[in-house]
């Protein structure tokens, strides 16, 4: 665990004395306060084949937990939908809320290691951005992660990952991400 609090000191560092001061000429802020930060990442997995396969499921919880260093908490429905054949309270989905030091190693490890092992990656949309400065994406496979190895995977899957921000704009959470390494499309 020591490597992974070196990563985090690391992106914490830069935040705090490289990032903080272009932000702070970039948008003429008064005080290091108003800089705007990153608060938290949660990484989502929906499960539709949940109900079928009651394994996948501690299969999923299992590799949530090597990617984010914590267990992942069990998302259930909230509301039966019979097209779908779900019942009000059954597994759905998996989560997992990460902030401070796991967050920060769980961003490096997606910046400069998982993004850069994606087939055919051409960058990150920058049109993600939900208009509060959060910013959301999806990857496909999570055996991008260095964590996971692909004979232990039972079945591959997606994940979403969303970046809250505390930035009032895109372009402030844009710029952001862009000065902590994210790799966006030009």
């Amino acid at each position: 665990m020591e490597g992974g609090t070196e990563k985090m000191a690391v992106l914490a560092e830069t935040y705090r004395n490289e990032i903080t001061p272009k932000l702070m000429d970039r948008f003429d802020y008064n005080n290091v306060m108003e800089v705007p930060r990153v608060k938290k990442t949660t990484i989502n997995v929906g499960i539709g084949e949940a109900k079928e396969n009651p394994k996948l499921l501690d299969s999923v919880v299992d590799s949530i937990r090597k990617i984010t260093g914590q267990q992942p908490v069990i998302t259930r429905a909230k509301k039966s939908v019979s097209n779908f054949n779900i019942r009000e309270g059954m597994p759905i989905g998996v989560k997992a809320t990460l902030r401070g030091e796991k967050m920060y190693e769980f961003l490096y490890k997606l910046i400069f290691v998982a993004l850069p092992r994606v087939r055919d990656f051409r960058g990150l949309s920058p049109k993600a951005f939900d208009g509060r400065g959060n910013y959301s994406l999806g990857i496909t496979e999570q055996i991008v992660f260095p964590e996971l190895r692909v004979d232990d995977v039972e079945k591959v899957h997606g994940l979403q990952v969303t970046i809250i921000t505390d930035a009032e704009t895109d372009e402030e959470a844009f710029e952001l991400l862009s000065l902590m390494g994210m790799p966006f499309q030009k």
